[in-house]
């Protein structure tokens, strides 16, 4: 896939797939559907949808990489930078690791020991969009290390990063069966990878050759309720999905957000790797069109992914489009009111 297809598909298909998974974040499986139907479209606020930390993650990334392409310190440091004026924009929903991290980074510690021990979900939920950008794996490992130690600093943490930064980098190229995204994810981990996750990836490997759904291998890894914000649950559910439904996006967003749990995350992680293989046209103009976003719009996504795209192709830095996140303090506060409301909708039938 072109460069600037597969940059654009891993932004918006994120922002997609975040959106359509977010009113179910939190409930189970069965309740989400028996309350809000089934994940088809948008359904958080009047038929639109609004996205939450894990695109402007992304996003943030993309916007690092065109500023810096080439060296992965001073994209961290570029990184670190977007992460400390995000939070004066008062983010609704950021999570409890990425807001110590972030505390510490105005605090004047460098991206290199800001980070914190936890294995939670951010690193991996912003790191499709360096598979869909960079070529070399080597370099690809680099860049995901110096991204998931600016705020998570567990092992676990990186290594389900960078596994969803090979899924995608293995979606960009058509290689989408369990064997070939195995092997290219062995090359770039090399001596970091670990038993551990080694064999959760072997499940993967041996559910799908089974012929299962990737909502009876999350039971398997005992999410029978949801999927949690732990990486070593979110990562194999994402992977198991992604190469069940490797070309339909539509299908693998609404199968993964079946699973319950932490939806807009699971959902944005396998809208981003769907998307770095079939580019925006392979995501539903109807949800496309259904996002309700500002600063960060649609245009604005699309904008930097052309940027993002021709940095890559120069090799030479660019300015990213613009955003100003203190100008998003209004968009979160109405964010975080449409969040209440479907909180205090939850505690009505039907449970």
């Amino acid at each position: 896939m072109e460069s600037v297809d597969a940059v654009e598909g891993a932004i918006l298909g994120c922002a997609v797939g975040d959106a359509i998974g977010l009113p179910y974040e939190g409930l189970s499986k069965s309740r989400g559907i028996r309350l809000l139907g089934a994940p088809d479209r948008h359904r958080f606020i009047v038929g639109r949808g609004m996205v939450s930390d894990d695109t402007e993650h992304t996003c943030m990334v993309a916007q690092a990489l065109c500023k810096s392409p080439t060296n992965p310190e001073e994209f961290a440091r570029h990184l670190s930078r977007q992460f400390r004026w995000w939070l004066l924009g008062v983010p609704a929903g950021i999570g409890f690791a990425t807001l110590r991290a972030t505390l510490k980074l105005w605090l004047g510690f460098p991206p290199s020991r800001s980070g914190v021990f936890s294995a939670g979900n951010g690193p991996a939920m912003r790191s499709a969009v360096l598979g869909a950008v960079i070529d070399d794996l080597e370099v690809l490992r680099l860049f995901v290390k110096a991204s998931t130690r600016i705020t998570h600093v567990d092992p676990k943490a990186y290594l389900g990063a960078l596994a969803i930064a090979v899924a995608a980098w293995c979606s960009r190229r058509g290689l989408t069966t369990p064997g070939e995204f195995l092997e290219q994810y062995l090359a770039a981990a090399r001596a970091d990878s670990t038993g551990e996750f080694d064999a959760l990836l072997t499940k993967v490997q041996n559910s799908l050759a089974a012929g299962e759904s990737t909502n009876a291998f999350a039971e398997q890894l005992g999410c029978k309720r949801g999927v949690s914000g732990y990486v070593y649950q979110t990562v194999p559910v994402v992977l198991h999905c992604w190469l069940s439904h490797p070309r339909d996006y539509p299908q693998a967003v609404g199968e993964v957000i079946r699973c319950g749990g932490d939806t807009d995350t699971t959902a944005a992680i396998v809208g981003s790797v769907v998307g770095s293989g079939v580019g925006r046209e392979g995501i539903p103009a109807e949800w496309l069109n259904g996002l309700w976003e500002w600063p960060r719009s649609t245009a604005w996504m699309k904008e930097l992914a052309k940027t993002t795209s021709i940095v890559k192709m120069t090799g030479e830095p660019m300015q990213p489009p613009p955003v100003l996140p203190v100008v998003g303090v209004g968009r979160n506060a109405f964010f975080f009111a449409v969040v209440l409301l479907h909180i205090m909708r939850r505690w009505l039938p039907p449970y």
